[in-house]
């Protein structure tokens, strides 16, 4: 008979889940709360949100913490959630180093670890990743085995296919096809790998310029010119993990880059990838190295950022690079549609808001929508953050699950 099997919508026991992981999910928002405040916001009554706080409290998911105070009559016993009750990582891989973090349940940063990985040797990459993991783990006073869940973020994209990361020839040691099974083996936790670009967008939409925005695209500039798209609040990724790889593509302004993946670029990278930066400043005056790139561009646009008004060199390189930028996103506004489209990355965030002005009055004349542009709200490592914040949400669905 319907209603009659354990875990059967409507039963007592998930109608119980439910509450329980309504009153989890205040807590993480909102921090500590009281019985009364949580039976308010919940709409429960007092007795059932004292029996939910004892049962979140057994479990180990909450626990009592001070009292309130200030307010007239008896001071409230205040409930937290528990910190130690889970922990996640995050992995942000690129080609000079790896840098790790574990966070507990609540989403703060508890450990980090930096590991250099200078050169280019391509083997090693298992043994890389378990030691800045357990870096991470040990800043954070836990093992390895303590971490419920870890992601890793890389440039390019593992093919569901075959296993195989593409679209990333410049990261040696992780195109072999048995990589993710090695890692496997090794690592005690689900883990899952995602496109850094992806994760960066993953981040701004759970806690930066995203927040409540179902449709949006991301423009990252830093080492590499990167896209990425979440419709209807879920990344979009392709068909082989491919979508967003917009250095990729041919745009007006620069020539066709033939066998883009062995040349590793093609025509939106060449025209406003951030070698373009310090190319279009020597064209115009300013006496300038080219390389470190990320390093040169984003010391040019941050200086444009504050010198513009001064100098005419400064605002002619805003607006020139500017155009560049939107000559490419004018064609990806023109599949996508996007109501709101984030600028992130080094180089874009050193340019900071005179540079997004200009960007946003030239796809203004370049498309015939006109999606709103803005800055990442998450401008320190938000691919790591973006790890986090995955690894989190899975994490928490497990945990806070009290109907099994």
């Amino acid at each position: 008979m319907a209603g009659t099997t354990p875990g059967t919508p409507g039963t007592p026991r998930v109608l119980r889940a439910m509450n329980d992981r309504a009153a989890l999910d205040l807590l993480l928002e909102h921090g500590p709360l009281s019985r009364t405040r949580i039976g308010k916001l919940t709409g429960l009554s007092k007795p059932t949100a004292s029996q939910l706080l004892a049962r979140l409290e057994a479990a180990g998911l909450v626990v009592a913490t001070g009292t309130t105070a200030g307010r007239p009559g008896p001071n409230a016993q205040l409930y937290a959630m528990n910190a130690r009750a889970a922990y996640a990582a995050g992995l942000d891989v690129t080609p000079n180093r790896i840098h790790a973090a574990v966070a507990d349940i609540t989403g703060e940063i508890v450990g980090e670890y930096e590991l250099r990985t200078p050169g280019r040797a391509a083997s090693g990459v298992v043994r890389q990743v378990t030691d800045a993991l357990d870096g991470a783990a040990e800043a954070a006073g836990i093992t390895r085995g303590d971490v419920r869940r870890l992601v890793i973020g890389t440039p390019g994209a593992f093919d569901p296919a075959t296993g195989r990361l593409r679209y990333a020839s410049h990261l040696p040691g992780w195109h072999s096809p048995t990589l993710l099974d090695e890692l496997a083996a090794v690592l005690p936790m689900p883990f899952e790998y995602e496109n850094d670009v992806n994760l960066a967008a993953v981040a701004e939409q759970r806690v930066g310029a995203a927040r409540g925005h179902a449709d949006f695209a991301l423009l990252w500039n830093e080492e590499g010119l990167g896209g990425a798209l979440v419709l209807g609040g879920r990344l979009h990724r392709g068909f082989t993990g491919g979508a967003g790889e917009v250095g990729f593509l041919p745009v007006p302004g620069t020539p066709l880059v033939r066998q883009v993946t062995k040349a590793n670029s093609g025509g939106f990278q060449e025209l406003a990838g951030v070698q373009a930066v310090p190319r279009i400043a020597a064209a115009i005056g300013i006496d300038t190295p080219e390389q470190p790139y990320v390093r040169i561009a984003s010391g040019l646009l941050a200086h444009a950022a504050e010198a513009h008004g001064e100098d005419p060199r400064y605002a002619e390189l805003l607006d020139r690079y500017a155009e560049r930028l939107a000559t490419g996103l004018a064609s990806i506004v023109a599949v996508l549609d996007p109501e709101l489209i984030v600028l992130s990355g080094a180089v874009l965030v050193a340019g900071g808001e005179p540079l997004r002005a200009r960007v946003q009055a030239e796809l203004a004349d370049l498309s015939a929508s006109r999606p709103r542009l803005v800055l990442t709200a998450v401008p320190r490592r938000p691919v790591l953050r973006g790890a986090l914040e995955s690894a989190l949400a899975t994490t928490r669905d497990e945990v806070f699950d009290t109907s099994r």
